[in-house]
C-alpha cells in the first residue's frame, strides 16, 4: 500500500485519526491532556506490540478467507458446468419425447389419438393405450430425474453464491478491521518519533524484529531437505517484508517459510493457523533447523535455522532478518514448534 503525504486528504484522515487515538489514550490518565504525563515508555512498547500481533492475525485471516473464495469460484464453476450438460440433456430428452410420442400415435392403425381411441376392437385400443400410458410414464420418470437434477444444480449454484458472497463481506471487514489497527499502529508509531534517540533503543529492544542481522551467510549442509529450506531462507535475508507476499522480491513470515519448504519441495500451507494446524508439533527442546517457530497465538511464524537462531520476516518497514530466538518479543510471546 502506497504512503500518502502529510498534505493529501487521506494523509490528514490518517493524522486526525491518529491524533485521537493518542488523546484518547492520554486522557485514560485523567485532567486535562496538556496536564497529563506522557505514557511511559514500556506502555508505549506493549501498545506497538500487540497492535502488530493483531496485524499479523488479522492478516492471516484474510489470506485464509482469500483462499475459501478461490475455492468457492472453482466449485461454482464445476457446478455451473454441470448444470450446463443437464440443461443440454433436459433439452434432449423434451424433444425425445416429442417425437416418441408422435412416433407412437403415426405407427398405429389409427391416424390419430381419438381414431385410436374410437377403434372398434377393444383390444387394439387397450394395447395401444396401454403402449402409450407406458410411454408417457418412461419419459415422465426421465423428465422427473431430470428436473430433480436440474433442481439441485440450482439449489447448489444458489448456495456456493451465497457463500462467496458471505466470504467477500467477510474479507471486506477484515481487510477494513486491518486499515483500522494499521493507523492505530501509525498513531502510536508517531508516540514512539516523539522520544529521545535513548528512549528509541531502548524500546527498540523489545520490538518484533529486534536484534536481528541482514548479512548472515549460510555454510551448513543442504543433503536433507531441511537443509534446504534453511539454505534458501538464509538466501532471502535482507528482502523486505511484504504483507501477504511469498517472494520472490519480498515476503510476509508465513509466505517466506513456505517458499522455503517449497524450494526443498515439501508442501506446507500457506497460513500460520493451517500450517500450526497440520503439521506434527515438536517440543521446544527438540526443534531441529527447518523447524517452523510460532508466537503470539500462532498470527506469526518464523524458521528456526539452528544454535539458538531464527530467520523471520518480522514486519512492514523491516526486513527479513537472521534473530536469536530469546530475543524480547519472541522469548515472551512463543507458542510452540512444527515440523514439515
Amino acid at each position: 500500500m502506497g504512503r500518502r503525504g502529510p498534505g493529501s486528504p487521506g494523509g490528514r484522515g490518517i493524522a486526525v485519526a491518529a491524533a485521537a487515538v493518542l488523546a484518547a489514550g492520554f486522557a485514560a490518565y485523567g485532567g486535562a491532556a496538556a496536564a497529563v504525563p506522557r505514557p511511559a515508555i514500556s506502555q508505549v512498547q506493549a501498545e506497538v506490540n500487540t497492535l502488530q500481533a493483531k496485524i499479523d492475525k488479522i492478516g492471516q485471516e484474510y489470506l485464509q478467507v482469500s483462499a475459501r473464495v478461490s475455492a468457492a469460484r472453482g466449485r461454482l464453476a464445476t457446478v455451473r458446468s454441470q448444470a450446463g450438460r443437464d440443461d443440454a440433456q433436459f433439452s434432449a430428452a423434451q424433444k425425445k419425447l416429442a417425437l416418441v410420442v408422435v412416433a407412437a400415435y403415426e405407427g398405429s392403425a389409427q391416424t390419430s389419438a381419438a381414431g385410436l381411441l374410437t377403434s372398434g376392437d377393444p383390444a387394439v385400443v387397450l394395447s395401444r393405450a396401454s403402449l402409450l400410458e407406458q410411454l408417457a410414464k418412461n419419459q415422465q420418470a426421465q423428465a422427473a430425474q431430470l428436473l430433480a437434477r436440474a433442481r439441485q444444480v440450482s439449489q447448489v449454484r444458489q448456495e456456493l453464491q451465497r457463500t462467496e458472497y458471505g466470504i467477500a463481506t467477510l474479507q471486506t471487514q477484515l481487510a477494513g478491521q486491518k486499515a483500522k489497527l494499521a493507523k492505530l499502529l501509525a498513531g502510536k508509531r508517531a508516540t514512539l518519533d516523539s522520544l529521545t534517540a535513548a528512549q528509541q533503543q531502548q524500546v527498540a529492544a523489545n520490538a518484533i524484529g529486534a536484534g536481528g542481522t541482514t548479512t548472515a551467510v549460510y555454510t551448513g549442509p543442504t543433503d536433507t531437505q531441511a537443509g534446504q529450506a534453511v539454505a534458501f531462507a538464509y538466501a532471502q535475508l535482507g528482502k523486505p517484508y511484504q504483507w501477504g507476499a511469498t517472494g520472490p522480491g519480498s515476503y510476509d513470515c508465513s509466505g517466506l517459510v513456505q517458499a522455503a519448504w517449497a524450494s526443498a519441495r515439501v508442501s506446507i500451507p500457506r497460513v500460520t493457523y493451517d500450517q500450526w494446524a497440520a503439521l506434527p508439533h515438536v517440543s521446544a527442546s527438540s526443534i531441529q533447523p527447518g523447524d517452523l517457530l510460532f508466537y503470539e497465538g500462532e498470527g506469526h511464524v518464523a524458521m528456526y535455522v539452528g544454535d539458538g537462531y531464527m530467520i523471520d520476516a518480522p514486519q512492514t518497514g523491516l526486513d527479513v532478518e537472521k534473530i536469536p530466538m530469546n530475543t524480547g518479543w519472541y522469548a515472551q510471546n512463543f507458542d510452540g514448534a512444527v515440523r514439515p
